[in-house]
């Protein structure tokens, strides 16, 4: 072979030794790309309602049409009143239905009803003090003493008032950061059982933030709470080295 062959064949040796090198450096990085762990950070935090709302209804029914007007009325005043002896100030009240049914209009009824005529009146309490409508909404038996018939709830929502949390935004970036500090805590202990490191994350999902009740128990929403917990879970991929 002559010198001129010889250093071609060398230089085709080399050519092939370097694409090997750099075909197993390049699988040796697909591999450790492919090596990644994902897991689940969870955040929870007890939070109090900051807004309280309460419906309440009354009825009255009669043959003449401003009997029955008049009893919703005084109902009303009644009403507003002893909200203002509780501590509820009057503005924290408005009219939400006012109803008037002609029971003989109904071309299709049965029997005739006792009354012609039912007037419903309903009031909406929203409050931000919502221990103080708690506390009242327990002594509404002063206004069945007073020949006030109340219907809390019905068509508005559940009988007691409903406290709502209206503050997610001021509490949320704290709770997004302490559930990827909880992510990645967990993938470091995968990581040590499976003798590696954990790298840059890959990719990551936000939960749904939830408001469950403080105390679960069958029957009672966390509506129906002032008390409850919000949580909150991310779903972080991370790169193990």
């Amino acid at each position: 072979m002559n010198e001129s062959s010889l250093g071609r064949t060398l230089i085709v040796a080399l050519a092939v030794l370097l694409a090997g090198l750099l075909i197993g450096r390049g699988v040796e990085r697909f591999r450790i790309a492919d090596r990644s762990v994902t897991v689940k950070g969870v955040a929870e935090r007890e939070v109090k309602a900051d807004v309280g709302l309460w419906p309440l209804s009354f009825v009255a029914a009669s043959d003449d049409l401003g009997l029955a007007q008049r009893k919703v009325q005084s109902d009303r005043r009644a009403v507003l009143a002893f909200l203002g002896r509780l501590g509820i100030d009057s503005t924290a009240t408005e009219l939400i239905e006012l109803r008037v049914t002609d029971t003989s209009a109904n071309p299709y009824g049965g029997n005739r009803p006792v009354s012609r005529y039912i007037v419903r009146m309903g009031l909406m309490v929203r409050t931000k003090d919502v221990d103080r409508l708690r506390d009242v909404s327990q002594r509404i038996d002063q206004l069945l003493n007073a020949g006030v018939a109340i219907a809390a709830g019905g068509e508005y929502g559940p009988s007691g008032p409903t406290y709502l949390f209206t503050r997610l935004n001021d509490v949320k970036p704290e709770m997004l950061a302490e559930a990827t500090k909880n992510a990645r805590e967990a993938a470091q202990q995968f990581a040590r059982e499976s003798k590696a490191r954990v790298g840059p994350m890959r990719r990551a999902s936000q939960g749904i933030f939830e408001i469950l009740p403080r105390d679960p128990a069958p029957g009672i929403a966390q509506e129906g709470q002032i008390a409850k917990t919000l949580r909150v879970v991310s779903t972080v991929e991370y790169l193990l080295n």
